[in-house]
């Protein structure tokens, strides 16, 4: 769902640990999707997520990246007007009827 409370105590992993622990601490990642903070010499190193927060991570960055480019290029003045809009999509797809 995107929102975790980071849980010291389970979340924050040794390497050492990680490494004689591996199958377990990614099943456990599995099943809880927080992310699992790996530490090296007594500092973050890495962080493991689950596929799935990945994929919810990447797709909300790109998400993003598009919404702020609009943005850009709205206050740069390249707009298209509603009913332009209409028209380009009804040159292209057909005109919209609607269901009776």
């Amino acid at each position: 769902n995107g929102s975790f409370a980071l849980r010291v105590a389970d979340d924050i992993v040794p390497i050492g640990e990680l490494k004689a622990h591996l199958s377990e601490r990614i099943r456990e990642l599995r099943s809880s999707q927080r992310p699992l903070i790996v530490t090296q010499n007594g500092k973050a190193a890495a962080v493991l997520l689950a596929p799935e927060e990945f994929d919810r991570l990447t797709n909300e960055a790109s998400f993003f990246a598009a919404v702020q480019e609009g943005l850009a290029q709205a206050d740069a003045g390249r707009v298209v007007e509603h009913d332009e809009v209409g028209r380009i999509l009804d040159a292209r797809f057909g005109p919209l009827t609607e269901e009776e």
